[in-house]
């Protein structure tokens, strides 16, 4: 039925090619009005149940329940502007003045001076113009008039002496430069004190950071959301014009070498550009989201859809004899290879559709993306192209053009080299096979060993031969790395601007011993790492049962004095008597208490302590690891701690995301194992033949493993997805040649007739589409980011080793098939399919 369906499709294509063509026409101009609607917005975030098993999780979630998000209670916050004086010094009398005017002209910007918090804007500038003007709480304007007034000489004696005299200072510049006259860089800090996610946030950050862009003759830049905005888009804009003029040479040389003509190159990239544009219209009527990393399934599209150019013209090419006009063998050509490409999208869809399960909406949408590009593809190759080139072929050889090309694979160099492969499973199928299991089974046992990270963006350095590339391809090195890096450096400007990472400790929070258990485990994270811990102004930067009480007892001598009486030790933490402790504490602050302090019911079951961290997202696997000996250090006497924090709870996330993976492959592979039994049984009479098909794409995972692990490719959140992908792209060679192989049989051929016909009728066509995708794909390599190179070199690696496995594996197991499961194929007649096992 399925045959008969096909067949009558593709006779109607054939015979009636311009009503084909106007259908499509309609057809695609409704799909892609959907291109408008496409979802750009933020892919990011995850289901939280899904993660709810996970013990730091459900930590994180009790310890929201009872003391809240981490979240500030108030909107501010602290945005910087940099000077960097090189080969200069920014603390010089010039420099200053240079920053006052930068606050006169920021304090008279509307945008900003609605937004400042009524902490303002303030720099060193301000601590020594203070000093210069020798008056209590001069103004703007009288600090400006200080300074200018001043000698340099002046200036820099009193910046020595603010340091030396005033600990605030020591903020604006990097540390260890504290003290000295001379900095090549120093900060302002502009607090502003609206919610950042408002309107008012976003002009305010844009009004900041064109005025240090019009200052940037003098040094001054800002590292804000604002900038980094711009140089991503520098940065995509430079990637584009490398990655995309080289990908479409590697892709436009490889179609012209296989082709050898003009008219299937222009008619399947056609093909191309419909299969992309209508997988992203198709997105848009559903409303699957089109984020950055639609780019993928772009790549995939376009590389997917060239394969399956490259089949319909070869089987054209093939069908069409010396004597015989376009559209018969168009017909059979294509009815033949839609058999394959039915296969191709049925068991591609299903490694994409694997990651339904992901818990990410962006895997999620990633897969169903692909997957309405290969479905595109398929109806675009069996309709569209087919048409177009019966129209385009039949006008040329109406004015005299031979139309009539060699099929890709029977040429005088390619062939021999194909047969080879057949030669090699006509004389050592077994040990192929045994050979190629064992290495795929070792290659498999690497996956333990892979190195894991998360999904980092960092900032790799551009190599010097891109920056020289004549015109826009060209890489421009935009400043904003330097600078970022330069920034890095810099101490959060106070303790509620540092990450906030989090410790739940449950248990008896009321043994003597349960503070001094906690404050032990706060200094052991301090002893393991001396500046990861921000430390505020005259105290100690962590929120703890300990330093909530010192701060209350700061302004209640009662609270004082009791606290005072339960340190038996004399180490300043209470040791005695602590449920009585902590009454008296909700009983002179319940507010501060029960931040700190879990009381339910009478009963204290939990104590939070919050640690300041100067540290950044890309650091957030060294950050957890030191985290985790403070974590241990508390788990004593009854205690239990738990890291609540968002870098110890996305580290597991990512964990448990990534060996996710692993299972997510295993039921793809089955699945695919099944439809490929099933499809192959309802149209070539076996079953048995469909498994053998599907097998070597288990042998292709466990070799791209082993490759990752060869070549010190990590096993990050995008490559792990890859692994899934990878039995989408795999299954695709195979399939072509186990069909191909189905149908020579059902001809009367021989095993080895069947299998060299196969081989040399689809290895061209399958060695043209790897070239072309690994081509594309391998372009990537050139973009300065290592997430991007990771994710370019798995999917050549597994290109190059689906193709490798097709061709080299999978015609010894279609022999050793053959061999022990006669009379399937070779006896069933061309019209009558009927099931062997």
């Amino acid at each position: 039925m399925i045959r008969n369906a096909l067949q009558t499709a593709t006779e109607f294509v054939a015979d009636h090619n311009r009503i084909t063509l106007l259908a499509m026409v309609v057809v695609s101009a409704a799909v892609l009005a959907g291109i408008p609607m496409l979802d750009t917005g933020d892919q990011t975030g995850a289901d939280a149940e899904s993660f709810d098993h996970l013990e730091r999780v459900e930590k994180m979630t009790y310890a929201e329940a009872q003391y809240g998000t981490n979240e500030s209670e108030s909107n501010r916050t602290v945005q910087a502007v940099y000077v960097w004086k090189e080969d200069g010094n920014a603390l010089s009398r010039t420099a200053l003045l240079e920053e006052l005017r930068l606050q006169q002209a920021l304090s008279e910007n509307d945008a900003v001076r609605s937004a400042l918090h009524e902490e303002g804007i303030a720099g060193l500038s301000n601590l020594v113009a203070t000093r210069v003007a020798e008056e209590p709480n001069p103004d703007l304007a009288a600090q400006i008039a200080a300074l200018d007034d001043a000698s340099d000489a002046a200036v820099a004696q009193a910046v020595e002496t603010t340091f030396a005299e005033d600990p605030r200072a020591a903020r604006f510049v990097p540390p260890g430069s504290s003290g000295e006259a001379s900095s090549e860089d120093r900060r302002l800090l502009v607090a502003l004190g609206v919610d950042p996610a408002s309107d008012a946030y976003a002009d305010a950050s844009e009004a900041i950071n064109d005025a240090a862009d019009e200052r940037s003759d003098a040094g001054f830049f800002a590292v804000n959301q604002q900038s980094f905005t711009e140089y991503n888009q520098h940065f995509f804009g430079e990637m584009a014009q490398l990655v995309l003029p080289a990908a479409l040479l590697v892709i436009l040389f490889v179609l012209a070498f296989s082709y050898r003509d003009i008219v299937d190159i222009v008619v399947g990239m056609t093909g191309v550009g419909l299969s992309v544009a209508w997988m992203f219209g198709i997105m848009g009527w559903l409303g699957v989201s089109a984020g950055f990393i639609s780019i993928i399934p772009a790549v995939l599209i376009t590389g997917l859809s060239i394969d399956f150019g490259f089949h319909v013209f070869n089987r054209y090419r093939e069908q069409r004899g010396p004597d015989e006009g376009i559209r018969a063998p168009m017909s059979r050509g294509t009815r033949l290879v839609a058999t394959a490409l039915v296969l191709v999208t049925l068991t591609a869809a299903i490694g994409f559709l694997s990651n339904l399960t992901n818990p990410l909406p962006v895997i999620r949408d990633l897969g169903v993306s692909i997957t309405l590009g290969v479905v595109s593809a398929f109806v675009i190759f069996l309709t569209v192209v087919p048409a177009l080139k019966i129209s385009i072929d039949g006008l040329l050889e109406r004015f005299g053009f031979d139309r009539r090309k060699l099929a890709l694979g029977r040429g005088r160099y390619l062939r021999p080299v194909l047969r080879t492969t057949v030669d090699l499973a006509r004389r050592a199928a077994p040990a192929v096979l045994v050979l190629a299991i064992l290495v795929s089974a070792a290659g498999g046992l690497a996956w333990s060993e892979l190195d894991r990270e998360g999904f980092d963006q960092d900032i790799g350095e551009v190599a010097e031969w891109k920056q020289e590339l004549p015109g826009p391809i060209g890489w421009q090195v935009d400043p904003w790395v330097e600078r970022y890096e330069r920034t890095s450096v810099y101490e959060p400007a106070s303790e509620d601007d540092a990450v906030q990472e989090r410790v739940l400790v449950e248990g008896e929070v009321t043994r003597q011993t349960a503070l001094e258990d906690i404050q032990a485990g706060v200094e052991r994270i301090r002893t393991e790492d001396e500046s990861l811990v921000v430390s505020a102004e005259g105290g100690p930067g962590v929120r703890s049962p300990v330093t909530a009480m010192r701060a209350v007892a700061q302004r209640n001598e009662s609270f004082a004095a009791l606290l005072a009486s339960k340190d038996q030790s004399g180490n300043g933490v209470p040791d005695t008597d602590l449920e009585a402790v902590y009454d008296a504490f909700y009983a002179a602050d319940a507010d501060a208490a029960s931040r700190v302090l879990e009381r339910t019911d009478g009963e204290y079951r939990s104590a939070l302590v919050t640690l300041p961290l100067d540290t950044e997202w890309t650091e957030r696997s060294q950050t957890v690891a030191t985290l985790e000996t403070g974590e241990s250090e508390m788990e004593r006497n009854g205690l239990t701690a738990t890291l609540v924090g968002s870098f110890a709870v996305n580290e597991v996330v990512l964990s448990e995301l990534i060996g996710g993976i692993l299972q997510t492959m295993v039921v793809a592979l089955t699945a695919i194992v099944i439809v490929l039994a099933i499809v192959f049984r309802l149209m070539h009479g076996s079953a048995t033949l469909g498994a053998v098909v599907a097998v070597p794409i288990g042998l292709v995972v466990g070799l791209v493993i082993g490759a990752m692990y060869l070549l010190e490719i990590p096993l990050t959140l995008l490559t792990a997805l890859l692994m899934s992908l990878v039995i989408g792209l795999g299954v695709d060679y195979n399939i072509h040649i186990g069909d191909r192989f189905a149908d020579e049989l059902r001809e009367g051929k021989s095993t080895f007739e069947a299998l060299d016909d196969a081989v040399a009728g689809t290895g061209g066509a399958l060695l043209g589409s790897t070239l072309t995708s690994v081509g594309a794909f391998s372009a990537m390599l050139l973009v300065p980011l290592s997430q991007f190179r990771g994710f370019a070199s798995i999917v050549v690696v597994a290109l190059l080793i689906a193709f490798l496995v097709s061709l080299l594996v999978l015609p010894s197991a279609l022999v050793l098939w053959k061999r022990y499961l006669p009379g399937s194929e070779a006896a069933t007649p061309p019209d009558s399919a009927v099931a062997q096992d």
